[in-house]
């Protein structure tokens, strides 16, 4: 079997920081862009974590707590999708009093949020997409993965690549305050923040690098193309004898 790898499978300008769309993908939930960009735009450069669990991952109560209390005490602003059916579970106080370092959506448009120069990190549960996604814009990860093939993607993430870290569980097998607040330290403004940077960009880089004309996807594409043809004519000429 002859494989042809093919991908990141995203639209070319979404590769390049600061010129995202959101015309990519679907989804399934309102997305609040006005409200996301216009308060990304008041912020520094590479200052913002922004937090996302997916469409479908969730929290529970104590986690979600944990989790609040992890990005408050980083003392770094955030911007953090949480899903309608989910705000309940947030604590009362992120309801009653937003922290001032803080936004609460239910929805955003991912590709631009992440395409912003604003967003220094992502905290994702590391489903396939979102990694992709955060790969292919060079931006880090604080790695909170939750099942299936989101862990190995985790150990990707800091152990190969070395883009980020990983959010290790607690006894209860939640994620704790304290270690959220200190991966998020370590991937914003640690000993080894520029290293994870540096491997970021040139993952970056090698995304772009694939999907422009003359990079790997492109000939792979055009060989899978070339192939069909060729597999299609050769039946057509089978019919005809």
């Amino acid at each position: 079997m002859h494989a042809m790898t093919i991908g990141p499978c995203m639209p070319l300008m979404d590769v390049d920081r600061h010129s995202g769309s959101d015309t990519y993908g679907m989804s399934i939930l309102e997305a609040e862009k006005d409200t996301c960009i216009k308060w990304l735009d008041a912020k520094p450069p590479g200052s913002v974590v922004y937090v996302s669990f997916g469409s479908f991952a969730s929290l529970g109560v104590e986690e979600m707590e944990e989790l609040a209390c992890g990005l408050k005490a980083s003392d770094k602003y955030f911007l953090w999708v949480v899903r309608a059916p989910e705000k309940k579970t947030l604590p009362r106080d992120f309801i009653e009093e937003p922290p001032e370092k803080g936004l609460v959506v239910k929805w955003s448009p991912q590709l631009v949020v992440l395409a912003h120069e604003a967003v220094g990190c992502f905290a994702t549960h590391c489903g396939w997409n979102s990694t992709l996604e955060t790969l292919s814009l060079g931006v880090p990860v604080v790695a909170m993965p939750l099942w299936t093939d989101q862990p190995t993607n985790a150990k990707y993430v800091e152990d190969i690549w070395g883009v980020g870290r990983r959010v290790r569980a607690g006894k209860k097998r939640i994620f704790m305050r304290d270690e959220v607040e200190m991966c998020i330290r370590e991937v914003m403004d640690g000993e080894k923040s520029e290293e994870i940077r540096k491997n970021s960009r040139r993952l970056r880089d090698l995304a772009k690098k694939a999907l422009r004309e003359g990079g790997s996807s492109d000939q792979n594409l055009n060989e899978l193309v070339g192939y069909l043809n060729a597999k299609a004519k050769e039946r057509s000429s089978l019919q005809l004898n």
